[in-house]
């Protein structure tokens, strides 16, 4: 009796324990799974934190070396640069060129300084003052030989006096000057640092040169002749523009075709004005009918425009038409005559040189005058 009493005491104490056991293990099981499990995580990430900081530390110079080395290389896919071609300009050194070569026409024994703001070589004249005038003169070509070196051609229409004093009539003569650009690119003259005032300088005396070769312009584009006849449309109404065009006489806007602004020559320098010829561009048999509304024509009108002393003076005009309402109307008065596709002019030469170093700059001063390629010449030459 005393050992079952006893052994249910032992089986209600192992039941009073078994609870507290439990509860014990579900404390230990939420230790492991809760705050200690979270303490120990955010040690390991504390711990991986700094092992990385330490890492960016201690790469921070090649990452700095690279990133160099990077930018010192051309960018993936960036535009290369191209060099950039000025075009420099022959304005101031063919202005200059003019100026030079009218005073040396114009100079003689005793005046030789006029001569000094162009060229400071030895200048020896024995002709009076005067013997040469000139009364007028223009650029027919200037040629970059060099960066800022410059061969200008002057014509200029000269009169000479005889022994007597007599001036003889004017004939037109040609001369070819060597200037120097000293100043910036822009206006022409050789490559300086700064925004250096630009000066220029004959590096020799003016050489007479031949007179240019004389060119035949390329055809035109007027094919068909339609003579001087008031009964072709057109020519009636060239006749009629031309008129209040040239000597103010009637409306110009009544010739017009709507929204063209044209203004008539004022004050009038005419007094009439008549047709001589007309060339068209017109193939069409059926010309003297005019075309529905929208129709196009292109004219080369000559003139006789007669001056209030009852002089005439031929002129020529080309000019477009358009149709509408059952007439023709100027459309413009085109900036020159037509020429045929197959006769295009050739392109205007460029006066672009191409960039180079100061080493390829003309060293000519002008007490060293030089020869059109930039090499000295004897002075005075």
């Amino acid at each position: 009796m005393k050992r079952l009493r006893q052994r249910n005491k032992d089986t209600a104490a192992s039941e009073e324990a078994a609870p507290a056991v439990e509860k014990s293990d579900a404390v230990d099981d939420t230790d492991r799974t809760g705050w200690q499990t979270s303490t120990a995580g955010l040690s390991g990430m504390a711990q991986l934190t700094r092992i990385a900081a330490w890492a960016l530390v201690a790469s921070g110079p090649l990452i700095g070396i690279a990133a160099l080395v990077g930018s010192s290389g051309p960018a993936q896919g960036a535009p290369k640069k191209t060099p950039i071609v000025r075009q420099a300009s022959g304005t101031g050194p063919s202005g200059f060129a003019t100026l030079y070569v009218t005073a040396f026409l114009e100079a003689g024994d005793g005046t030789e300084k006029s001569l000094s703001p162009y060229y400071s070589g030895p200048v020896a004249l024995t002709a009076a003052p005067g013997t040469r005038s000139v009364t007028r003169s223009a650029v027919m070509g200037a040629r970059e030989t060099a960066p800022g070196y410059w061969s200008v051609t002057v014509a200029a229409s000269v009169s000479v006096k005889d022994t007597k004093g007599t001036a003889g009539p004017a004939t037109v003569q040609y001369y070819r000057v060597g200037v120097q650009a000293l100043g910036p690119e822009s206006a022409g003259g050789a490559s300086s640092a700064g925004d250096t005032p630009v000066g220029y300088t004959a590096t020799s005396l003016p050489a007479q040169v031949a007179a240019p070769e004389a060119l035949k312009p390329g055809a035109l584009g007027y094919g068909t002749s339609r003579g001087s006849s008031a009964s072709d449309p057109a020519t009636d109404t060239v006749a009629g523009f031309l008129s209040a065009y040239l000597a103010g006489s009637g409306d110009l806007s009544r010739y017009t075709s709507p929204g063209v602004r044209l203004q008539p020559v004022a004050p009038a320098p005419y007094s009439a004005v008549k047709v001589t010829h007309v060339d068209d561009d017109s193939t069409s048999a059926g010309d003297q009918k005019v075309p529905g509304d929208g129709a196009k024509r292109r004219l080369l009108a000559s003139v006789a425009a007669t001056d209030k002393e009852g002089r005439a003076w031929p002129l020529t005009y080309a000019l477009e038409l358009s149709s509408r309402a059952g007439r023709w109307e100027v459309a413009a008065l085109a900036d020159a005559p037509v020429l045929k596709p197959e006769s295009k002019p050739m392109a205007a030469p460029t006066t672009a040189a191409p960039e180079s170093d100061s080493s390829s700059t003309p060293t000519a001063t002008p007490s060293s005058p030089s020869d059109a390629s930039g090499s000295p010449s004897p002075s005075g030459s």
